[in-house]
């Protein structure tokens, strides 16, 4: 069951299904003609009536002519060669067979003992029984799948007769005939004679002859010519059902060629660029293709990069952090191993120190480490809001103030900027570059902040007086563990603060980077995009 459902979920099958689907058109139309067969039939049959009505009226002993023509009177009997008159004078009029019938069933006149009836307007070759337009393969391919319908769903209709009921020198009593003269319309489907598999209609009509009904016309017509129009119908609708058949099923198998195996080769693809042990092996061609597999192999080739580069990040800060952490836990065993071996206690108080400073060290590399990863990871989930970014920095800087850890002057050159993200990660952000400022900073020389806008982004630079940035070190002074400063065990500097900076501003949507000052110093600049939805409010 469960591989049948897969089969069914295959892009091949649905493009099939879906293709299918136009073939029947063409089947509505071979069931429609049903429909139109009846409505044809109706209209023959109405004809046939209307034209036997007709000449009933005219063969009627009060319209005929006077049995007497001395004293005008008129019997209420037909008047054989006065039918006879009429029907050769319908001959060249009239493609059905016209019989006159008295009260005893008598045939008195017949249109097929006349003479040659009109030709038709558009003469049809007769068929072979044998090579039939209705025994040709494709017809009996074609109406198959109907047959099997009407087996099953069509009710059974009681069977025709046959046509040879009426024969040469034998009374006309068939039931039409009989309903007839009874005063009555009367109908009779039956099978034709002859190798035409077709089957004539019969109607008849009474004539009447003052209050009584002295005859009947009976007028028959077979319906192969109806049959031999739907034929050709049937077998043009078979011919597209094949052709949209075919060429629904040559479309499905190409155009699944050309989507369901590139989504194939991408499945194996992706099993494959994994191995067991979870490292990255292999990669996801990127076809030349402008549709949307193409589009979606280049995304996951991106994507695979990325993790790529992530992974290589993930290792190479694994490789960081255990570097860093020799350098104290050297310290500490050098400090430990020379400790035992000391009998003076200020040589002892000096080397509990060190340990003590070192193991300090090693808690603010393990707190931010920690901290980098959950930015990086997004471990937190916290929910942004609007903030507005000149208030915010005041509160910063008025805090810096109060702890005494050096002054900051604020420059607001634009005023109610807002922009959105974490409060608390951007104050992280500004007191990093704050702290980072002012330890470059001589004690007396402020750190300087500016906050303006280029009507997208917020920007906000922090100045200090220091030594500055090498240009080389532009971009590698956000990379974790690089600082600008010597490395020494009394530096509270473990080299994370500028890349918590540059996580915070870029899951923000912001950029920063830094660059020099005019007159001496570094620059950090950070752009934050704008609150849009603040700005409509």
């Amino acid at each position: 069951m469960s591989a049948l459902l897969r089969f069914l979920a295959r892009i091949r099958f649905r493009l099939l299904a879906f293709n299918a689907l136009l073939v029947f058109l063409p089947v509505g139309g071979m069931l429609f003609l049903d429909n139109y067969e009846k409505q044809l039939l109706d209209d023959r049959e109405r004809a046939m009536v209307d034209q036997g009505r007709l000449l009933a009226a005219a063969l009627s002993p009060a319209e005929g002519p006077p049995d007497d023509a001395r004293n005008g009177e008129r019997n209420d009997t037909l008047d054989p060669e006065f039918a006879n008159d009429i029907l050769i004078r319908l001959q060249r009029q009239s493609d059905s067979r016209i019989r006159v019938v008295d009260t005893k069933f008598q045939l008195i006149a017949d249109s097929s003992l006349l003479g040659p009836q009109r030709e038709p307007v558009e003469p049809i070759e007769p068929i072979e029984p044998e090579t039939g337009a209705f025994e040709s393969l494709l017809y009996r391919m074609g109406s198959l799948p109907f047959r099997i319908y009407r087996e099953l769903f069509v009710p059974p209709r009681p069977p025709h007769g046959s046509a040879d009921i009426y024969v040469s020198g034998r009374p006309i009593d068939g039931s039409e005939i009989r309903a007839a003269l009874a005063g009555r319309y009367g109908a009779a489907t039956r099978i034709s004679s002859g190798g035409q598999r077709s089957v004539t209609l019969y109607s008849a009509v009474p004539i009447r002859g003052g209050d009584s009904v002295v005859g009947a016309v009976l007028i028959s017509q077979s319906t192969y010519r109806i049959l031999h129009a739907l034929y050709k119908l049937r077998t043009g609708l078979v011919r597209v059902f094949l052709a949209s058949l075919g060429a629904a099923v040559v479309l499905s198998l190409l155009v699944s060629q050309t989507i369901a195996r590139p989504l194939v080769r991408l499945r194996n693809q992706a099993d494959a660029i994994v191995d067991r042990r979870g490292r990255l092996r292999g990669r996801f061609e990127a076809p030349d293709r402008r549709d949307e597999i193409g589009d979606l192999s280049r995304t996951l080739e991106r994507l695979r990069r990325r993790l790529e580069d992530h992974i290589n990040e993930v290792e190479s800060f694994a490789g960081d952090v255990s570097h860093e952490f020799k350098n104290p836990l050297a310290s500490i065993r050098t400090a430990a191993d020379v400790l035992l071996d000391l009998e003076s206690l200020e040589d002892r108080k000096r080397f509990t120190d060190v340990i003590q400073r070192e193991v300090a060290r090693m808690e603010r590399m393990l707190s931010a480490v920690r901290e980098i990863g959950q930015l990086d990871a997004q471990v937190e989930v916290e929910e942004g809001e609007s903030i507005a970014l000149g208030e915010q920095l005041a509160g910063v800087v008025e805090a810096h103030r109060l702890r005494g850890h050096g002054a900051v002057g604020l420059e607001q050159r634009a005023r109610d900027l807002v922009v959105f993200g974490s409060p608390e990660r951007l104050v992280q952000v500004w007191e990093n570059l704050i702290d980072n400022a002012q330890s470059f900073n001589s004690p007396l020389v402020p750190v300087e902040i500016s906050l303006d806008s280029d009507g997208a982004d917020a920007i906000v630079r922090v100045l200090d007086r220091g030594p500055g940035v090498p240009e080389s070190d532009f971009d590698r002074i956000f990379e974790r563990f690089i600082s600008s400063r010597s490395r020494d065990t009394t530096s509270i500097h473990t080299g994370f603060g500028l890349a918590i900076v540059k996580a915070i501003v870029e899951n923000a949507g912001g950029t920063v980077r830094v660059g020099d000052r005019i007159g001496g110093g570094a620059c950090f600049e950070v752009r934050l995009p704008l609150d849009d939805s603040a700005r409509e409010r």
